[in-house]
């Protein structure tokens, strides 16, 4: 197995700010209208749906939280914590506040697993959303696309990447970084250290994310698939997830690539190397 040089985290200075463009800071106001939105729509839902890609249960607010159009400790006091959907919010802010505080003293230096690969391919096709694998291709798409994706597919996607690939966490952060229009260093550092099981809090190595069974839990029609992935739209159902698996001729006739590794043979070689 080839194996890639460890970049040194912070090394890569960038390519100066980015445009704007629809990622400009909101005012106070328009944020709190998305918290009284949420509250009168989305709460009831969130403990229960919150994972669901299909289905606009999120509070859509971490870009008001980045810009500090909103404050989490007034978002907190706002949504209450007595019933499970606002509670559920809280705790989510609360691991905000955690990546917050882990970067704030320091990241620590957690041992890496001793075998990143160098695959040049595959870490294209996963930045092209090309990987065969369709939910991380959705979410890689739509991140291309809008520079927002639910918190759910960044852990498929992320895992997929450095679990299935055994690709160093830090190429697939700083690819996050530049794109996700909610980006903010701590949260993006500090979540893909929890995929890759480095650092106080974090899923252990052995924990992979199979996205085929994260898709049907998630996605379970596939229409969050279907929405971004459209070579796959005429295939019906949670049938989507896993195209591998249609008759020869359905799957003959589809444009679409076949998966750049194979799932079992992915986790096996992930945990061999953790």
């Amino acid at each position: 197995v080839d194996e890639t040089p460890t970049p040194e985290f912070g090394s890569d200075v960038g390519t100066g700010l980015p445009e704007l463009g629809s990622v400009s800071p909101t005012d106070s106001a328009a944020a709190w209208r998305r918290v009284e939105r949420w509250l009168g729509d989305g709460a009831a839902r969130y403990d229960s749906e919150r994972d669901r890609v299909d289905r606009p249960v999120t509070s859509q607010l971490s870009i008001d939280l980045k810009f500090g159009s909103l404050s989490p400790a007034a978002l907190v006091a706002e949504v209450g914590r007595s019933d499970p959907g606002p509670a559920a919010l809280v705790r989510q802010v609360a691991w905000r506040d955690f990546w917050a505080q882990q970067m704030w003293h320091g990241l620590g230096s957690d041992p890496e697993p001793k075998q990143w690969r160098a695959d040049a391919e595959g870490l294209d096709a996963w930045k092209r959303g090309r990987t065969g694998i369709p939910i991380v291709d959705a979410a890689m798409r739509q991140l291309a696309a809008e520079g927002l994706i639910h918190g759910r597919v960044r852990m498929v996607a992320a895992s997929f990447l450095v679990k299935h690939l055994l690709i160093d966490w830090r190429l697939g952060e700083s690819f996050f970084r530049r794109h996700l229009r909610d980006g903010d260093p701590a949260q993006n550092v500090g979540n893909w250290r929890w995929v890759a099981g480095i650092g106080p809090g974090s899923a252990p190595w052995f924990r992979v994310m199979n996205p085929v069974l994260q898709a049907r839990r998630h996605d379970p029609d596939g229409e969050y698939v279907r929405r971004w992935v459209p070579e796959l739209a005429e295939i019906e159902g949670a049938d989507v997830h896993a195209p591998w698996e249609l008759p020869d001729e359905v799957r003959s006739g589809l444009d679409y690539p076949q998966p750049v590794v194979d799932l079992a043979f992915g986790r096996e070689r992930a945990l061999a190397a953790g």
